[in-house]
């Protein structure tokens, strides 16, 4: 784990959960499992404080516990899960995933379990039915069983699973922790998909609509009945039965649409179709971390392509030929059964996407004719200063510079291969090369220490402008209260008259400079989110 990591995954916890948690979390980073008392101890918080900060993080799936350095007797250990508190930065493209795929009550479910980190069904389908309900005009609410269906859906497609339960979870944890040598083990997560339930809807006993939040004068009153019918609650079957979201689900349909929007980019519409087609026939059978997917026959792609595209045989045949021909080597063909038995070649198709954006990056950074060398040295492996001039058509001074600069950020390595055993100047061989896996763990550290600076530089304006935020908030809170009651347009007009001029520019310019930084955050998150994928494709390939 790396310093920028660490920073990133500090901003992250202090943003969505508070300076504690920010502070137990940071230290179990960068020391490893802690047992409580160490951590309070090394953090200098208060006991009751780190057990509240635990349970955050337990909640939300970050943190996992086990038996410790001195066995089953021994305290209880806590190790945080670096990669699951970077899924943070991911959030809102979760949530407008969900939206775009099972509409505004997909969108809603997603947003709440990923708010609460784990909840029931029954407790979600509530919720979620509440807030469509009071988002619908007057006489119309949302019934429970559409946002059942929608649950049901997202479940059916395993972008929600149940969590393990927390039995089978501690005793996964103690047979890894009792079967490794070292007595410094961290503690194993169970993973959900090693139970046979894990997609199993429960049956839940739930009928109605959603109910109106009310602003009245009795609020306090409809606040306390609220709270007696939540305890008189009538029992709906799955009382310990608790659903999480399948990050690694979010993530293949990610890898998918990357891929369909390459081919796309790259050849045609069409192709992008048929390469659609044969993610979306294997997503279910294809392990998450598998270099190929399954092999389809031509004729079973042909039966899965979309009627409105019309395609017939023949040109079907010609595609497919088109797309194994293609440089980019994104579809293979693995037989002749069938009419052809085809399959989308996982890993080069990241590796591409991987190099694609190396090569963006050093044209933005460094210029075009940098771009011409580093592409170069790509695809030749190894070349000298002298070959590089020749073969990029570039002066000899420009492309000596070029290549220093390149190798001074270590994008470009220089590899000595002696003639002699003493290594003297005049009898070397100076090749310089591209070693894309590094060069692209560089990148990466790069783009969390861009994401963190982003990150900062939000909170810093924020902070700046912090009076003026609240003092819009309160006006826009009266106004809304004053539109609720039937005001005229004069009141509404005295109310906003309280924002002058002035303030309402440096508002807007605000707004303009957050939504700036928020957008440039999920683009680096897009760029981290390839490079992840291609690193952990590449190791898990060797």
């Amino acid at each position: 784990m790396t310093v920028q990591e660490v920073r990133l995954c500090g901003l992250l916890l202090q943003e969505h959960f508070g300076e504690v948690v920010e502070k137990v979390g940071t230290e179990l980073l960068r020391s490893g499992a802690l047992n409580l008392r160490a951590l309070a101890h090394q953090t200098s918080t208060p006991l009751d404080l780190v057990k509240k900060s635990l349970c955050v993080l337990v909640q939300h799936g970050m943190c996992v516990f086990g038996p410790g350095r001195r066995g089953p007797g021994g305290p209880v250990e806590y190790t945080v899960n670096c990669e699951r508190i970077l899924y943070m930065l991911r959030y809102p493209r979760y949530i407008y995933t969900a939206k775009s795929l099972y509409g505004d009550t997909g969108e809603l479910v997603i947003e709440e379990i990923l708010q609460r980190g784990q909840m029931t069904m029954s407790s979600t389908v509530k919720t979620v039915a509440d807030r469509l309900t009071h988002s619908m005009e007057d006489g119309q609410s949302m019934e429970y069983g559409e946002v059942i269906t929608a649950f049901t859906r997202l479940v059916e497609t395993h972008f929600l699973q149940r969590c393990p339960p927390m039995d089978s979870a501690g005793t996964a944890a103690k047979a890894s922790s009792a079967s490794t040598d070292t007595p410094a083990a961290a503690p194993a997560a169970a993973q959900p998909e090693s139970f046979p339930d894990c997609y199993k809807i429960p049956q839940v006993n739930l009928i109605g609509r959603g109910k109106r939040r009310r602003s009245s004068e009795d609020g306090e009153a409809d606040e306390r009945g609220a709270k007696k019918a939540r305890l008189d609650n009538e029992v709906c079957g799955d009382e310990g039965i608790y659903w999480q979201v399948n990050f690694e689900r979010f993530h293949l349909h990610f890898r998918h649409q990357a891929i369909i929007s390459a081919v796309a980019s790259k050849l045609d519409p069409t192709s992008s179709e048929i390469v659609r087609t044969m993610l979306r026939l294997s997503e279910v059978t294809t392990p998450a971390n598998a270099a190929y997917t399954q092999a389809l026959s031509a004729n079973e792609i042909f039966r899965a392509l979309p009627a409105s595209y019309n395609i017939a045989r023949p040109i079907l045949d010609q595609y497919l030929s088109l797309l194994v021909d293609d440089p980019m080597e994104f579809v293979s063909k693995t037989g002749d059964s069938g009419g052809g038995m085809y399959v989308v070649n996982l890993h080069r198709a990241l590796a591409n996407l991987a190099r694609a954006t190396l090569e963006s990056v050093v044209q933005e950074r460094f210029g075009s004719r940098s771009a011409r060398i580093f592409r170069l040295l790509l695809r030749k492996r190894h070349l000298e200063q002298k070959q590089v001039e020749d073969f990029a058509m570039i002066p000899a001074k420009e492309a000596k510079d070029m290549l220093y600069t390149l190798l001074s950020e270590n994008l470009v390595q220089l590899q000595e291969i002696p003639k002699t055993p003493d290594f003297a100047p005049s009898r070397t061989f100076y090749l310089y090369t591209v070693n894309q896996l590094p060069t692209a763990r560089l990148l990466l550290q790069n783009c969390y220490k861009a994401v963190g600076n982003l990150i900062e530089r939000r909170l810093f304006e924020t902070k700046e402008n912090k009076r003026h935020l609240e003092k819009s908030q309160r006006i826009e809170a009266i106004l809304a209260s004053l539109q609720a009651s039937g005001a005229d347009g004069s009141q509404l007009a005295d109310v906003e008259e309280m924002i002058t001029a002035p303030e309402r520019q440096q508002l807007e310019a605000l707004r303009h400079h957050i939504n700036k930084l928020d957008s440039s955050e999920n683009q680096v998150d897009e760029t981290i989110f390839l490079l992840e994928s291609y690193v952990h494709s590449t190791q898990s390939s060797r």
